[in-house]
């Protein structure tokens, strides 16, 4: 309604282009492999995985934050280059499933969170009971779902920067060699962009090994990672009534707190600081992306050892013309002091045995050009004593 008492009517469209700033597309996916697609804002998102706004600010793609690994207390905030998930031990949110890089880490989701279980479920019923035996068996070994979540964002990532790396090699050794070859704007200036590159790469690589390196190094932080654990932990009787389920019903929850109960059955007896399979996890994709690292440095290396290549050629080409210019400047003097004498004696003056002697000039220049020959080979053989020409 206007000022003056009207209805003012209001644009459809513009209501619709008018969404919370913090609205995006979300993918959620549970334990199950199931999915749904959500555009909800931050605050929906905040409610639902408990998290703060400055560890969902990490996650935002409109700035720039680096690669990290967060362990919170129901959550593990992970932003990695275009992977940024929130995983809890029931579900994942991944923001932006329909990007192209996104959309094949949410195919190898599908395919990998499903637990063992649910893929021999249609087997159980026709197995013995020393069938169904091996099948808790397996559930009992199987990892918990927000390592699985991890390991498959960990190996995306680590996939992508390999593959990234592997274009730059393949990109910048022929162009060295090219360089090598024949030195011109053209190659110096390819060697120029892919230098650059070759530097951001390093950096976003550095930056992945050193978060996985941070973690390795510190055992409380890596515990922060075990949310199964927790959520046996709270929902288990040793600990007594936990806090409010805040997840949303999945018929999966029950099973999956019954394996985590029997998983923590060693947790609430005996050591809760146990992070040997996250830690096994962990050093596997280390290794990866310090096998990544190292082939940037060798790179690095290699363009390090080609500049220095070049440079000693462009001294060599700078020697070369500085030896012609002495040779050049050595002539020029030579040159300089015949055609003296022979301005000498080529001026209006008289002389007395140039009368009755006309043969003696002739001797004259003989005699100037001979010095003049004297004087550059002089010059000449002083500088090599010196060193100053090459033999």
């Amino acid at each position: 309604m206007g000022r003056d008492g009207y209805i003012v009517p209001v644009d459809p469209q513009a209501v619709a282009k008018k969404k919370p700033a913090g609205s995006r597309n979300w993918i959620l996916m549970d334990a199950s492999g199931q999915d749904t697609v959500l555009d909800v804002d931050k605050y929906a998102i905040m409610h639902r995985v408990h998290i703060h706004a400055r560890d969902l600010r990490i996650l935002d793609p409109l700035l720039s934050y680096p690669s990290t690994i967060l362990g919170r207390e129901k959550a593990i905030v992970l932003n990695l280059e275009h992977i940024k998930a929130i995983i809890t031990a029931e579900e994942v949110l991944l923001r932006d499933p329909l990007d192209d890089k996104v959309i094949p880490v949410v195919e190898e989701l599908r395919r990998r969170l499903p637990p063992i279980n649910a893929i021999r479920e249609g087997q159980a019923d026709a197995k013995e009971l020393g069938g169904q035996h091996d099948i808790d068996a397996g559930e009992e070994d199987e990892s918990p779902f927000e390592f699985r979540a991890l390991e498959v964002a960990l190996e995306a990532i680590c996939s992508f920067l390999a593959a990234r790396t592997t274009e730059l090699e393949t990109a910048a050794y022929p162009a060295l060699d090219d360089l090598t070859s024949k030195i011109s704007s053209r190659n110096l200036d390819r060697i120029r962009k892919l230098k650059s590159t070759m530097t951001r790469l390093t950096a976003r690589v550095q930056k992945v090994r050193d978060e996985l390196e941070q973690l390795l190094d510190d055992d409380d932080d890596m515990a922060d990672l075990y949310l199964s654990r927790k959520l046996a932990g709270a929902s288990s009787p040793v600990s007594g009534s936990g806090p409010a389920n805040w997840f949303p019903a999945s018929p999966t929850i029950g099973s999956k707190i019954s394996r985590a109960s029997r998983a923590s059955v060693a947790t609430v007896r005996g050591d809760e600081n146990d992070v040997e399979e996250l830690e096994m996890l962990l050093e596997a994709y280390f290794m990866q992306i310090d096998g990544t690292l190292n082939k940037l440095t060798t790179l690095r290396e290699y363009i390090d050892d080609t500049e220095d290549y070049i440079n000693i050629q462009l001294d060599n080409h700078r020697n070369q013309l500085i030896q012609l210019e002495l040779f050049l400047s050595s002539g020029t003097v030579c040159l300089t002091i015949y055609s003296l004498v022979a301005g000498i004696f080529g001026m209006n003056i008289p002389y007395t045995w140039n009368d009755n002697h006309g043969y003696m000039f002739k001797w004259v220049v003989i005699i100037a050009g001979t010095i003049c020959a004297v004087v550059f080979v002089l010059i000449i053989s002083y500088a090599r004593y010196k060193g100053l020409v090459g033999s």
